[in-house]
């Protein structure tokens, strides 16, 4: 299982809150996806994109306890994506806790998982990361490039 998650902080400038998007592998497959408005508003684009790895945490935790629920346990951690440095470094570093106590439980809701080996977290350059186009617009070339690297087809265009 490989998850990735992104935001685009402070997209909407009527309430200032940010998108956030991810989207979840199961055998190199896309299994799920989401694109959702934030609750809260994030301080930061740190802040914003870590809300968006704890969404993308409660997507594979229900996935992975369906496969247990078909008997088809995952052993190995799942990869959590995030091309966000700061947002890893708020999970591994419980110090911060003076600039995120308005994200305390989600940092330890992670901090629990990456404890328990469930999951590990990786950083990915943004060119090269796929769930920007859940979270953000792009070009129609980028865009295309993007759905085509995801495994999406347009079953409406022409043959």
């Amino acid at each position: 299982m490989i998850v990735y998650t992104d935001a685009d902080y402070a997209r909407f400038i009527s309430d200032w809150k940010s998108t956030s998007g991810y989207c979840m592998f199961l055998g190199g497959n896309l299994a799920t996806w989401r694109n959702k408005k934030q609750n809260v508003i994030a301080r930061s684009s740190a802040e914003a994109k870590f809300q968006a790895m704890a969404q993308g945490m409660c997507e594979l935790l229900w996935l992975r306890s369906i496969l247990n629920d078909l008997k088809m346990a995952c052993e190995e951690p799942i990869i959590l994506y995030c091309d966000n440095k700061s947002a890893i470094n708020i999970v591994h570093n419980p110090i911060q806790h003076d600039r995120t106590k308005h994200i305390e439980i989600d940092q330890h809701f992670i901090k629990e998982k990456l404890e328990s080996d469930l999951i590990t977290t990786s950083y990915i350059p943004s060119g090269l990361y796929l769930v920007d186009f859940f979270a953000k617009g792009f070009p129609i070339e980028r865009f295309h490039d993007l759905t085509c690297k995801l495994g999406m087809i347009d079953i409406h265009s022409p043959a």
